[in-house]
């Protein structure tokens, strides 16, 4: 449907396939796209298996997460789980969204390539990464990064308990926060808070000023390429901070 046409979502229809039991996703993009768009959400379907398992299955099942769409088309859609990616490395993920892309119709950007535009857009190289992750998705986030040609200058893991990923849920700014501080940040460009499941807006809003440097977030990025998909010509960050509001 021409947007012109729309009741509602004239700014952009923006499809959002998040972890099915992902709670953060949703509200910090309520807080981040601005009214005139909409958007519509499906949950991401993975195995009842181990996290990595579950990770992979949510990118490899994209294509029967799309179908519960019918035959509604997003302007654009945000596939919201950056460990996928890590896990299944670029090639793949670059093959899965190519192939959907001719399927379907309408453009797919993953987390993981919205944290690469937006560090490539604020010129970022060197990077250091907090993460929520048990140590082999960790680990598994050095080695896709730095075969996107980026250095990763330092990492902190922040503990959750449990190698289940769905224990990140409960994690709070708060503890994003905490782990800024382990963080050393020193030499970076920039600092990437990776996971969209832990709240980030909290924690880029109060570590920026203090680092004095860019803090990026997985749902942050991708919230700023889907808006860039549609034409909004939002700054991803200035001299005083972040580019996108949070409303």
């Amino acid at each position: 449907m021409a947007r012109d046409k729309r009741e509602y979502g004239q700014g952009g229809w923006i499809g959002l396939g998040t972890p099915q039991a992902n709670p953060t996703m949703e509200a910090e993009f309520r807080r981040l796209l601005p009214d005139d768009t909409e958007l519509l959400v499906s949950r991401l379907q993975g195995s009842n298996g181990s996290s990595e398992q579950r990770m992979v299955g949510y990118i490899e099942t994209l294509p029967q997460t799309l179908q519960t769409y019918d035959t509604l088309k997003p302007d654009v859609f945000g596939f919201g789980n950056t460990g996928s990616s890590y896990l299944v490395g670029a090639a793949r993920e670059a093959e899965i969204v190519a192939a959907i892309e001719r399927d379907f119709g309408y453009p797919i950007i993953t987390a993981a390539q919205a944290v690469l535009a937006s560090l490539r857009a604020i010129s970022a190289s060197r990077i250091a990464i907090l993460a929520p992750y048990p140590q082999p998705i960790v680990d598994a986030s050095v080695v896709f990064w730095e075969a996107a040609g980026l250095t990763v200058t330092a990492v902190e893991r922040i503990d959750i308990g449990s190698t289940d990923t769905r224990n990140i849920y409960s994690l709070r700014a708060a503890d994003a926060l905490a782990g800024l501080e382990r963080l050393d940040t020193g030499g970076t460009d920039a600092v990437l808070l990776s996971g969209t499941g832990m709240p980030s807006l909290g924690a880029i809003r109060t570590a920026a000023p203090v680092l004095g440097k860019p803090v990026l977030s997985s749902n942050y990025c991708l919230a700023w390429a889907l808006l860039k998909a549609v034409g909004k010509s939002n700054s991803l960050w200035g001299d005083h901070g972040p580019g996108l509001s949070f409303n």
